[in-house]
C-alpha cells in the first residue's frame, strides 16, 4: 500500500540519494504521447523538502520541456533497484530554466558542469509517495556511461546548438519546447 507525505523528509532524502536512477514523466493536456526518460550521471539536487532540480542533458528528443511549457505537470520516479525494495514519487509543477533566462546561473551553481547540458528542469514538490517495490528486479550498478558526455564534447558549442535547432525544437506530437527562443520563458 503507497504512502504519501507533504514534503521530502530526511529518511526519504537519503533514499533519494542513493539512487543512480530516475525517471521522470509528463504528457500534454490532451491528446499526444505520455514521455518517460531515464535520468543519471548525478544530475539532481533535492534543493529543500518540496523543491528538486535536474540538469537536462541534451537528447534525440525534448518532450518534457515542450510539455512543461504546456501545462507544467511533471513526476519524478525512483526505484531500490539494490538493497530493500521500494518505489518513490514526487509529484508536482515543474518548470524550465534555460541559458538564457536571468536565474540561470543561480541554478546551475548546483551542479557541476557537464557537457551538452541544455536546460535545468525545476520541481516544485506538491506531494510525495512511496510504495513497496517488491515487484523492482534486483540491479548492481556498475557505473555511468560515458557515451553522451563524449557525444556532446565531440559536438562541441556549435554543434550542440545546431543539433538543439533540428532535434529539439518540437515534441514528437509538434508542441514548441521554448528551447531557443530569443525571449525568456
Amino acid at each position: 500500500m503507497g504512502k504519501f507525505y507533504g514534503e521530502i523528509t530526511p529518511t526519504l532524502r537519503e533514499f533519494i540519494g542513493r539512487q543512480h536512477l530516475f525517471f521522470t514523466a509528463t504528457a500534454p493536456s490532451v491528446g499526444g504521447r505520455v514521455n518517460l526518460s531515464p535520468k543519471g550521471a548525478d544530475t539532481l539536487r533535492i534543493l529543500g523538502d518540496r523543491q528538486v532540480a535536474y540538469l537536462d542533458l541534451t537528447g534525440s528528443g525534448n518532450e518534457t520541456a515542450a510539455h512543461l511549457r504546456e501545462n507544467g505537470r511533471l513526476t519524478v520516479m525512483f526505484c531500490s533497484f539494490e538493497g530493500p525494495p521500494q518505489i518513490l514519487r514526487l509529484y508536482g509543477t515543474g518548470r524550465v530554466v534555460r541559458s538564457r533566462d536571468r536565474d540561470w546561473s543561480d541554478w546551475l551553481r548546483h551542479f557541476e558542469p557537464l557537457p551538452g547540458a541544455r536546460q535545468i528542469i525545476v520541481l516544485a514538490v506538491e506531494s510525495v509517495q512511496t510504495s513497496c517495490g517488491m515487484g523492482v528486479p534486483l540491479f548492481e550498478h556498475r557505473g555511468d556511461r560515458p557515451d553522451l558526455q563524449r557525444w556532446a564534447e565531440g559536438k562541441g558549442e556549435a554543434g550542440l546548438q545546431d543539433y538543439w535547432t533540428v532535434k529539439n525544437q518540437v515534441s514528437i506530437d509538434g508542441l514548441p519546447t521554448g528551447l531557443l527562443q530569443d525571449e525568456p520563458s
